[in-house]
């Protein structure tokens, strides 16, 4: 009997020493949209100047000022519906990392005013059907092409078929 509950108790610590509890933490931080610019992963914030709003990047959601307050929204306000956020600028915020990038707004306004571009910037990926137009264009000159080929090679066949003496 002593020695079944030492053959246990061995066993039990085998197990205990061959099991280790592992802890992982994950912080869920959200990409970059495919219109940020290249080069800042651990980014957080964008400033947009020709919108005065930010884009927080781990909610990804815009933070605009409308109606006496800020608003966090996963899309911009109705009257910023057109706008271009893959030609538009966007100002890496490299030096904050608060929950709140607007306290910084009156400085941000002043050094990036609407209009404002710094170094030229490369974005992500590329919008959404950019190249479908010049794919169409392509192809439908790609096809005109090659009938025009056909043409010429069976005008080609035929000329020399009439000027027999």
């Amino acid at each position: 009997m002593k020695t079944l509950k030492l053959m246990v108790a061995g066993l039990s610590l085998f197990l205990a020493g061959s099991l280790q509890a592992q802890t992982t933490i994950n912080v869920s931080i959200g990409s970059p949209p495919l219109w940020g610019p290249v080069g800042y992963a651990e980014a957080r914030y964008y400033y947009l100047p020709d919108l005065e709003a930010y884009y927080d990047i781990q909610s990804s959601n815009f933070i605009y000022y409308e109606n006496g307050r800020w608003i966090h929204k996963a899309h911009l306000p109705y009257q910023h519906r057109g706008y271009d956020l893959y030609h538009g600028y966007k100002v890496v915020l490299t030096d904050y990392h608060g929950n709140d990038p607007y306290s910084h707004f009156k400085e941000h306004k002043v050094k990036y005013v609407k209009g404002y571009r710094g170094h030229e910037q490369k974005t992500i990926g590329e919008k959404p059907g950019k190249n479908r137009y010049k794919a169409k264009y392509q192809s439908k000159n790609e096809s005109q092409h090659r009938k025009g080929n056909t043409a010429k090679r069976g005008h080609d066949k035929n000329k020399g078929k009439g000027k027999r003496k």
